[in-house]
């Protein structure tokens, strides 16, 4: 874990951003200005750099195309101090193989239930979807998770390195209207994404002498304004407008079974609107035994019950969420990439080539070791004209395809372990010319090695003529 007194450079990996407005990004955007304002460096990773393509069945959301080496690259040039990796897509996926390979340590975070969501559009069976979860956030250190309810359902896929993570709400932004009209009839609202996995069918057939308002964009908007004209759609509005919604409703109605939290409903009832929804994971932790609202299998009767509610409960039961609380238990959770004393790619300036660069310059490498190897080690010499002697001879006898094979490699492994005797010998003489045990020790080992490849060789060829003569 960090000194939480030390400042570091924090780097947050996320395919949910802007212009995209749901909890994720709130929650990210909230944390981030609070770590900023404690006086540590936060950097974003985001689709806004990478070529992009819409999700199928959900355009809103763009996923990166092919970020795998331009996600190595910004982590290189960021060098950031800690890794956090908010997301399971594309940019989340590259970021996790990324520290896997360089050997650094990251956190994640399991916002959303994308295996009930998948399922919900596509009938893709859970077992499959949870499978990649469970491997994405298996590396992890910790995965930072908003309730006890989904930390609970986590385990139960064998998803155990859970932390909870709660979220918090701005208590100045949304808090209730100085003045409030009272409704020639109940104003019941709901606020987020209009999507299948949220279920708004089951809030707009809800049988109640009350106005229904519609807050949020989304691939089911269209087919829900032609079902439902009696409901008002405002589409999607900016977080600062959203409190005059809040201010004006008389229940908020949380209809979704799949979220893991659901931010708009502490945003509501800290403007005072109490909160109508179903008994699951999300409302279970969020409302928990309060009196700021109703929680009933039957939402029309947790509708009916919610109204009854005084405004000022929600308000009080909102005020202990704050976003400072839930900063200083996201920051407990960070961890460094790793030790300070330990080597590190990203400070490895010759670490920075990839794809096909990479392979420009090995080649331009590998063709200046054998110049280095020719021109400065008489062994090598030696070594390769016993090749240039024996390469005639091995095509000259009388041996089957796989004998000839065999032999020149043979002549090819005396070329490699000679190689790799002058790099040890090479890296040897670079830390010091005094002799040391060790570093006789190290070029005897290297030594030997050779001419065990020697020996290896000479049993090849006495093994072959053998079998041509008799």
């Amino acid at each position: 874990m960090i000194d939480g007194k030390k400042l570091v450079h924090l780097l947050i990996v996320t395919d949910a951003w802007f212009p995209q407005v749901n909890g994720v990004v709130r929650s990210l955007t909230h944390t981030r200005e609070e770590l900023i304002a404690r006086g540590h460096k936060v950097s974003m990773l985001t689709p806004e750099e990478f070529k992009t393509f819409p999700c199928p069945t959900y355009p809103e959301i763009r996923l990166s195309l092919f970020p795998r080496s331009r996600v190595a690259k910004i982590i290189r040039q960021h060098k950031p101090d800690v890794i956090h990796i908010a997301t399971e897509g594309p940019l989340g996926i590259a970021a996790r193989n990324f520290c896997i390979r360089n050997n650094m340590l990251f956190t994640s975070a399991y916002h959303t239930r994308f295996p009930e969501y998948i399922y919900s559009r596509i009938k893709l069976p859970l077992f499959i979807s949870y499978a990649f979860i469970r491997w994405f956030h298996k590396p992890s250190e910790a995965v930072m998770t908003p309730t006890l309810q989904v930390i609970s359902e986590l385990k139960d896929w064998q998803i155990s390195n859970t932390a909870l993570w709660p979220r918090g709400v701005d208590l100045t932004l949304f808090s209730p209207p100085k003045r409030r009209t009272r409704n020639a009839k109940p104003v019941l609202l709901y606020v987020g994404r209009v999507a299948v996995e949220k279920n708004i069918e089951d809030f707009l057939n809800i049988k109640i002498d009350a106005e229904k308002w519609i807050v949020g964009d989304g691939p089911a908007l269209t087919s829900l304004k032609s079902r439902f004209p009696d409901a008002k759609f405002f589409g999607m509005k900016a977080k600062e407008e959203l409190p005059e919604f809040y201010g004006k409703a008389d229940i908020f109605v949380f209809p979704s079974k799949t979220d893991t939290f659901g931010l708009v409903l502490l945003e509501a009832m800290a403007c005072g609107l109490p909160v109508a929804a179903y008994p699951v994971s999300g409302p279970i932790d969020v409302v928990r035994n309060s009196d700021a609202g109703i929680l009933d299998d039957n939402l029309e009767i947790a509708v009916k019950k919610a109204l009854r509610i005084p405004r000022k409960n929600a308000r009080t039961h909102a005020e202990k969420f704050s976003w400072t609380t839930a900063t200083d238990i996201f920051e407990s959770y960070l961890v460094y990439r790793q030790d300070k004393d330990e080597y590190s790619s990203l400070n490895n300036p010759h670490k920075n080539n990839s794809g096909i660069t990479r392979a420009f310059k090995a080649f331009a490498n590998s063709y200046t070791g054998l110049r280095f190897a020719i021109n400065e080690e008489s062994a090598f010499r030696q070594e390769l004209l016993l090749v240039a002697i024996m390469l005639p001879i091995t095509f000259w006898l009388p041996a089957s395809s796989s004998q000839k094979l065999l032999m020149i490699g043979s002549l090819l492994l005396i070329l490699i372990t000679e190689l790799l005797n002058s790099s040890i010998e090479a890296a040897i003489d670079r830390i010091s010319f005094e002799q040391h045990g060790l570093s006789k020790r190290a070029k005897d080992y290297g030594s030997a090695a050779v001419f065990l490849s020697l020996i290896f060789s000479a049993i090849v060829y006495i093994t072959v003529i053998y079998q041509i003569m008799f």
